[in-house]
Order: structure tokens, then C-alpha cells, then sequence
């Protein structure tokens, strides 16, 4: 099983970013987002194979990290 996780990006550089979840930060290859030159820093992705592939809300983020912390405990 796979699971997308969201992660909030801090940095943008040509087709890369820099995201960041729980005090770690990696980088992922926007190459997959529908027109990722609206992609900005702050905004929330989900994560799956080292790609962003999708842009969502903070909300759905912040209540999707929540239902994965409370599944870890």
C-alpha cells in the first residue's frame, strides 16, 4: 500500500522544491503538478515517489497530518 502524504514546501528552484514535514525537509520534482509554475512556497502537495503530485488546501492538510499522527499512535 501507498500512501500520498502532504508536505508544505519552503523552497522552489527551476522544477525542484524543497518540502518539509514533521522537522525533516527532502526534495521532490514538481514535473507532475498541472501547471506547476502556480506551485508556490507555502503551498501543500502531496508527496508520492520523490514527485509532488497534487497542490491541496492547508486544511486538508493540516486534517490529513492529523488522521496519519492519531493512525502512528
Amino acid at each position: 500500500m501507498c500512501i500520498g502524504v502532504p508536505c508544505q514546501i519552503v523552497r522552489i528552484h527551476d522544477q525542484m522544491a524543497t518540502i518539509e514535514i514533521g522537522g525533516t525537509q527532502r526534495e521532490v520534482c514538481l514535473d507532475l503538478l498541472i501547471d506547476e509554475s502556480e506551485t508556490r512556497v507555502g503551498d501543500f502537495v502531496i508527496i508520492h515517489a520523490g514527485f509532488a503530485i497534487q497542490r491541496i488546501n492547508a486544511q486538508e492538510a493540516e486534517e490529513t497530518l492529523q488522521l496519519l499522527k492519531e493512525m502512528m499512535e
